[in-house]
């Protein structure tokens, strides 16, 4: 499975960074491609490309703030939850993620 996301916390700090690290990490744990773009006080870092977002089964939106850019995934499966969920139940936001690309 081929996933893209974004993490984005209110302060824009620590639980944007730490969501990104714990996804990838259960992402790439699972077997899955994952990429997770972060918009955090610094801007926009690992910018998801156009080709990645195309190639994508599904999207993860972990955030607690509007995220910039959301047209882009407009047709996607889309999953959004707060960055809490990400941190904490990133194994099981991966997996419900596979669910729902299994579903189709």
């Amino acid at each position: 499975m081929k996933i893209v996301g974004v993490a984005a916390c209110t302060v824009g700090i620590a639980h944007t960074y730490i969501a990104q690290e714990k996804l990838e990490n259960a992402g790439k744990k699972a077997g899955h491609e994952i990429h997770i773009e972060t918009q955090g006080t610094i801007g926009t870092e690992n910018e998801l490309s156009q080709e990645q977002i195309d190639a994508a089964d599904i999207v993860i939106i972990a955030a607690d703030v509007k995220i910039a850019g959301k047209e882009r995934f407009e047709g996607k499966r889309m999953i959004e939850v707060t960055t809490e969920i990400a941190v904490k139940s990133p194994n099981k936001l991966i997996a419900k993620a596979a669910e729902v690309i299994e579903k189709k």
